[in-house]
């Protein structure tokens, strides 16, 4: 999958992804693992729970405040000497690093993990303008040398096996044929790019949280590609979304906490860099979009997202995600999160991606900033209902089913009816003009209904 495919929707795609049983059951079991890790990371700090609700009330002060704390972040920036950018479109935010790179004639930069500038598709803008992008985070890598967008916003190519990274390594690194060592390849990986690193005038890295207090932002990696970039380069771009800012330094004693334990099971991450001004003869520029994050600070029902510190929980957690995969999603930002963050983006667009959940409720249990994403996603499928971006067999259907849940005379006979039928007549449903039926055994009809059972038993 060469660009994330907008012309199809979830179900579709996802149906793509699931012909390969195998990698389905792998990425289950992986991702289902990496949320086992965060859970026995979670249960060994017995403050947990308290140090979710306290960085929801840090996130849910600084949204309600959030015009105060970037008018502070920018002063105290400048004062550190850092050049302040301001986007509110993708559009507006590529183009300003654009012209940073034409300022210096740069054909060729480095680029730490950014979902930001996943979602303002700017390595394909660049490349476009003659400026070759060196994604450096190794999973980023891989999926660049693939020609495909990450499926996850911290494992980028979990969906990919160490065979075919082998393979892949084998066509573009020119590693040994069939060697699939990931020690091995991790090695070649990092020759590859410390070339790159040498060279490239412009290191870019994303932003996890930028400090009202100091004028500092901070970046969390596991591999130090980041620090290494920015290190290394006479010019620093951070590109950020405005909804990154915590009030104060020691808030980050917080969200550190929870960052790396929520989205790998780690107690930290390897390298938590802090950025506050450029060293000597060094230039720092900080870009900070909008993108309709105002306007969703102005929704009641939807301002809870901009709370997202980008930590992946909800992926490993979500069984449409584990089973469907990334690309299915077909949205810079895939799984829960994505799928109530893309509807504000491009509602039409992306219509289908509120319904790709099971309304579980696990992703929210899991969020470290207690992102109600479950009712979000609830209440997306409402808009875009009233909005009229479902298609006419889910409207059909879905008032049928509202038909027969609101009239008891008619639940009561279709259940009858359903019993029977799978008794009787099982051939009915289970075949594959059934989706249900699909990838599901059907279950065994009960011999009566829960309303009979209780009508005879209420009085024991």
């Amino acid at each position: 999958m060469s660009e994330l495919n907008i012309e199809r929707d979830h179900a579709s795609l996802a149906e793509d992804f699931n012909k390969d049983e195998k990698r389905v059951n792998w990425h289950d079991k992986t991702l289902w693992f990496i949320r086992e890790k965060r859970d026995k990371a979670a249960w060994q700090i017995p403050e947990w729970e308290q140090l979710r609700e306290h960085a929801s009330h840090i996130k849910n002060h600084v949204l309600a405040n959030l015009y105060d704390y970037l008018l502070e972040f920018e002063r105290k920036a400048k004062e550190n000497g850092v050049i302040i950018h301001w986007a509110e479109t993708p559009e507006e935010h590529n183009a300003i690093v654009q012209s940073i790179l034409k300022k210096y004639h740069v054909n060729k930069i480095v680029k730490s993990k950014s979902m930001l500038t996943e979602e303002c598709h700017l390595n394909k803008f660049l490349e476009q303008h003659g400026i070759e992008v060196v994604d450096t985070d190794l999973g980023e890598r891989i999926v660049q040398l693939a020609n495909e967008p990450p499926s996850h916003i911290v494992l980028p190519c979990i969906h990919w096996k160490k065979e075919e990274i082998g393979v892949l390594f084998h066509k573009h690194l020119r590693t040994p044929e069939g060697n699939a060592d990931p020690q091995f390849l991790t090695h070649a990986a990092r020759v590859h790019l410390r070339e790159h690193f040498l060279t490239s005038k412009v290191a870019i890295t994303g932003v996890n949280f930028a400090v009202a207090e100091t004028g500092e932002f901070v970046v969390c990696t596991n591999e130090g590609n980041a620090d290494l970039g920015a290190h290394l380069a006479d010019v620093h771009i951070a590109c950020m979304g405005i909804e990154k800012i915590i009030p104060k330094r020691k808030d980050l004693a917080v969200f550190l906490r929870l960052l790396a334990r929520s989205a790998t099971g780690q107690p930290i991450t390897t390298y938590s860099s802090h950025f506050r001004k450029p060293r000597v003869g060094q230039e720092m520029h900080i870009v900070l979009l909008d993108n309709g994050r105002s306007k969703r600070l102005a929704s009641d029902d939807f301002r809870n997202a901009l709370k997202c510190i980008r930590c992946g929980a909800c992926f490993n957690t979500c069984p449409v995600y584990r089973r469907s995969g990334g690309h299915s999603y077909h949205t810079a930002i895939a799984g829960p999160i994505g799928s109530i963050l893309a509807p504000a983006w491009d509602i039409k667009k992306n219509s289908d991606l509120p319904f790709a959940s099971t309304l579980c409720g696990s992703c929210s249990n899991v969020c470290p900033v207690k992102i109600d994403i479950h009712n979000q996603l609830y209440k997306w499928r409402q808009e875009i209902v009233r909005n009229g971006y479902v298609s006419t067999k889910k409207k059909v259907s879905m008032n049928f089913m509202e038909l027969i849940l609101s009239n008891p005379l008619l639940f009561t006979l279709s259940g009858w009816i359903g019993r029977k039928i799978l008794t009787y007549l099982p051939f009915i449903v289970n075949n594959n003009f059934n989706p249900w039926y699909k990838q599901r055994e059907m279950p065994i009809p009960p011999k009566e209904s829960f309303r009979s059972w209780y009508q005879k038993n209420k009085q024991h």
